[in-house]
């Protein structure tokens, strides 16, 4: 007859090792789910990402080097974030202007289209300066504030062309530099936001490009603006 105890037995011993076993890869499984809700639990100094994408491949958070944007910052790169700034602290009212002075519709969306993007570019600009070091203004230009006089003072269709010859003439200019800037910069904080300037500069041009306002005579000006006759 066969042993039914011993088989009972190994059948006992199966079961205990598979138990053992699950329990084990149960375990690991805690504590790899722990260890990932701890990184990403709100509040958690392993979940911390910096705005923009600021902290740099391999370094430690709070390390001179991510502080100083992994490269050294230059006087072009200072410029470039004060005319950042100062752009927005000019073409925001414009744009602003543009949904209660215009007479045309795409005027009036290329005036959402300034408000939106400098909206988002004017929050960076405070973030990389204050990492950065980089004192800010807190107004626009001379120039620039003259230019938002002359578009208060305007309306209707004589409103849509100022507004348009102006911002296209601005943003041309601004788009060269930053050109300049991107391809110079050693710093990655400068490289990324002339990366993130670059194409809110280029929305705007096309924006304004799209009303049909825009003078071939504010676009030659440009081009002899940033390339002058030698």
């Amino acid at each position: 007859m066969p042993d039914h105890r011993g088989m009972t037995a190994k059948v006992r011993a199966r079961t205990i090792l598979v138990v053992v076993a699950t329990l084990a890869v149960l375990g690991v499984g805690s504590v790899l789910v722990l260890k990932a809700s701890a990184q990403t639990a709100p509040g958690s100094t392993q979940a911390q990402v910096p705005a923009y994408g600021h902290e740099m491949p391999g370094m430690q958070p709070g390390s001179a080097a991510d502080i100083a944007g992994a490269g050294p910052v230059t006087e072009l790169d200072k410029t470039f974030l004060v005319k950042v700034r100062q752009a927005g602290l000019w073409e925001m009212p414009a744009g602003e202007l543009a949904q209660t002075h215009a007479s045309s519709e795409a005027v009036k969306r290329a005036g959402l289209h300034l408000l939106d993007g400098h909206a988002h570019l004017d929050q960076l600009v405070r973030e990389d300066a204050k990492l950065l070091g980089v004192q800010l203004p807190d107004q626009a230009s001379a120039e620039q504030q003259g230019w938002v006089r002359q578009l208060t003072a305007a309306q209707g269709l004589e409103f849509d062309r100022l507004f348009t010859n102006l911002l296209r003439a601005s943003h041309g200019k601004i788009f060269a530099t930053i050109a300049e800037v991107r391809a110079g910069t050693q710093n990655d904080v400068i490289r990324r936001h002339a990366t993130q300037a670059n194409q809110t500069v280029l929305d705007h041009m096309t924006v304004l490009e799209d009303t049909g306002l825009v003078d071939p005579k504010t676009i030659a000006d440009v081009a002899k603006a940033v390339n002058p006759p030698k």
